[in-house]
């Protein structure tokens, strides 16, 4: 194959605008911070250890005010400020060291992808890269987000493309009852870490796709993920009516025709963006089934070039690759029949075929009345398919039989490639230096090896143990700080909200329970039993628990699980021992999978297709209590954490799953967690508890970090068959 790159990437429309908005932003800034703005301007500054703290120094509580943003960060800096920084060695040496970081990074040789000599383009709804670009909701965005940046870490030739959401996804507030209430707020990209792509003559590139009968047309802005541009899709222009303007307002928009806005935009629009920047995919990979209607889109070039539908479609499905990452229904949603025709009108047409067939492509059943979906699409017209763990593949081949004919499940052409996470971006400072100093000079870029990990056994204890104090020392640092604030603001009496700050210690054991709140991942079994969890927070040894999460705005039963844990707490006198910190997001998972000793996940089985929170605990040396579901299939190994069979007996229907469930929850914690972490000797180190962090550490860290993923991705996926 050839290894010549048709397309440079670092020279893609958008680089020199990022160019330009550096120079004007360096203007404002003493000559020796100069470099800033261009650090500003490119995410990898977000993992790399010097990167937020030195944002933060310059003005720590504008850097919060700012949301993290630090192109916010320097163009509102006080002159007293910059003059500070500017005579500061330290900070300068900083800032030295990270402008030669992003440079080595991008002079750094590709690696190429086995039989493909074009970059990959991986199309997502919603990419959690940082707090400051808040495009992102939950685990699929956390974990598109970790794939460009590895893929900028291992130097893959990667081009992400999504969707600029104005109002991002809603912020949390919740009241003293436990209800959640959502709120929205502006997104202002000229502010943000993204330029606005242009066209030859200088103008905002406009382009447009059709939807509901009309052309909707829109605008691409660009962010700099290390190496990875990040192309998104943008329809706030002046021309379009304020319905279109919507499609790209809120990220999970409840209304359905909004969705399918998103999702044309998403897949046509998307191919179209393609096309005009001058980029010929290697391959399209759909995470998700949202822009599934990509395909479709190339196979209509490949008609108007006068190719027969058939082939059309078998050519487009030989650049397509789509991962799976749901079987829970809502995570494949199908749209009213008539809305769907309505809003793809042209296609079928502009395809040549008639509407059942473009029916029957969305649907699992062809030739029935179901609803279509993105899904099924997706499936059909990619030339390789995956889940992501071992035990999803499993349940995704038995689910999507039927759209391949019935065959026997281990025929059904779905794999697996299990998630993993991206450790520089969730490594607590204790433990990142702790393995910086045990596993080697560049242990990150090997970190898919399990003898990068062998070490971690010749950690001395007292070592160990110190990392992880200072990591749950700093946790409860947090939990106190943002649990007064936002119970200040649900309105609680001022002195019994610092009593109850005060409880939280930073020697006392602390359970995590932090993800998307969503009712099979089962809140409700954390207090299925009031009397035993009274038992467990009030009359044994200290344990304390932080709980966060965001319900959808529709999601009427999750809410209420979340009022019940509100008012179980309230009733059997534990609300100084379990802190619920509102407004989950990527800042505020941070301290708490550094932090947290124990994880907890008890989703109904077999609904987990993966989850990653566990795993970066995990890499921080966390232990993992979870329903043997996801990828803890995998992780578990009977000594690195603890399981909750997930099978149980045959015919056993959910409510008798539940009590099984939580009663085995609670005889863990009471009978082994519990006891294992009070197990000390006369200078207080819990070796056994610390045995079980290394093996944990030596068996999860290889495996789940986004590196081996990736690889797999590059060697198993992304090559043509």
């Amino acid at each position: 194959m050839s290894t010549t790159r048709i397309v440079d990437i670092a020279a893609l429309p958008g680089a020199r605008e990022a160019d330009e908005r550096a120079t004007e932003l360096a203007w404002r800034l003493p000559t020796e911070l100069a470099p800033l703005a261009r650090i500003a301007l490119d995410y990898r500054w977000a993992w790399d250890p010097d990167g937020p703290a030195l944002f933060r120094a310059l003005d720590p509580h504008a850097w919060v005010i700012n949301a993290e943003n630090p192109v916010r960060q320097l163009a509102d800096l006080p002159p007293h400020a910059a003059q500070l920084a500017a005579g500061h060695g330290p900070t300068l040496e900083r800032i030295a060291r990270l402008e030669r970081v992003l440079d080595e990074n991008r002079a750094r040789p590709e690696t190429p992808v086995r039989g493909i000599d074009q970059p990959v383009v991986f199309v997502c709804a919603e990419f959690g890269i940082h707090p400051s670009l808040p495009i992102y909701s939950g685990g699929l965005g956390a974990l598109a987000g970790d794939i460009l940046k590895q893929a900028s870490d291992l130097a893959l030739p990667m081009i992400g493309v999504g969707l600029l959401y104005r109002k991002g996804y809603f912020h949390q507030r919740v009241d003293r009852t436990g209800l959640q209430h959502e709120y929205w707020t502006q997104i202002m990209p000229e502010r943000l870490p993204t330029v606005l792509v242009l066209d030859e003559t200088g103008a905002p590139l406009r382009l447009s796709f059709p939807l509901f009968g009309r052309e909707v047309a829109f605008h691409v802005w660009r962010a700099e993920i290390g190496r990875v541009p990040l192309y998104l899709l943008d329809t706030e222009l002046e021309e379009n009516d304020p319905v279109d303007r919507w499609i790209t307002a809120r990220l999970y928009e409840g209304n359905p025709l909004t969705r399918l806005g998103q999702y044309g935009l998403l897949g046509l629009g998307a191919v179209r963006a393609l096309r005009a920047l001058g980029i010929e995919p290697g391959v399209l990979h759909f995470n998700e089934g949202h822009p599934a209607l990509a395909a479709l889109e190339l196979a209509s070039e490949h008609i108007e070039r006068g190719v027969s539908l058939d082939e059309a479609l078998d050519l487009a499905r030989h650049d397509c690759v789509f991962t799976t990452h749901t079987p829970v229904p809502a995570g494949n949603e199908t749209y009213e029949t008539a809305s769907f025709l309505e809003a793809f009108a042209e296609l079928p047409e502009r395809l040549g075929m008639d509407e059942g067939r473009f029916l029957d492509l969305c649907r699992t059943h062809q030739g029935s009345d179901e609803w279509p979906g993105m899904t099924p699409l997706a499936l059909r017209l990619s030339r390789r398919a995956n889940a992501v763990s071992l035990r999803h593949g499993e349940v995704a081949r038995e689910m999507w039989r039927p759209l391949f004919g019935d065959p026997p499940a281990d025929e059904v052409p779905i794999t697996h490639v299990t998630n993993g996470v991206h450790l520089p971006s969730f490594l607590s400072a204790p433990m990142l230096g702790l393995l910086d100093r045990h596993l080697g000079e560049g242990w990150l870029d090997r970190a898919s090896d399990p003898e990068t990990w062998a070490p971690v056994e010749d950690i001395p204890d007292e070592e160990l143990w110190a990392a992880r104090n200072e990591s749950r020392r700093s946790l409860v640092e947090y939990v106190k700080a943002k649990s007064i604030q936002d119970r200040l603001l649900r309105g609680e009496d001022p002195e019994s909200v610092k009593a109850v700050a005060e409880t939280f210690a930073e020697d006392t054991l602390t359970l995590g329970f932090a993800r998307r709140i969503a009712t099979y991942k089962r809140l409700f079994l954390l207090t299925y039993d009031p009397e035993r969890v009274r038992r467990i927070f009030a009359d044994g040894p200290p344990v304390q628990m932080v709980v966060a999460g965001k319900a959808h705005p529709l999601d009427e039963n999750a809410k209420q699980m979340l009022v019940d844990v509100f008012g179980l707490s309230e009733a059997v006198g534990i609300t100084s021992r379990v802190a619920f910190l509102e407004d989950y997001d990527l800042s505020v998972a941070a301290p708490i999978v550094g932090g947290c000793d124990v994880w907890l996940n008890v989703p109904r089985p077999p609904l987990e297709a993966s989850g990653t929170s566990g795993m970066k605990s995990a890499a921080n040396g966390g232990l993992n209590l979870s329903v043997l579901d996801g990828w803890w299939v995998e992780g578990y190994d009977g000594e690195n954490g603890w399981e909750i069979d997930g099978a149980g007996p045959e015919g056993e229907d959910e409510v008798a799953q539940d009590a099984r469930h939580a009663h085995a929850l609670y005889d863990l914690l009471e009978q082994q967690v519990i006891p294992l972490f009070q197990d000390r000797d006369a200078d207080g180190i819990p070796h056994r508890w610390l045995r079980m962090v290394k093996r944990s550490l030596r068996t999860n860290g290889p495996r789940f970090s986004a590196a081996r993923m990736v690889e797999e991705y590059a060697s198993n996926i992304y090559p043509p068959a």
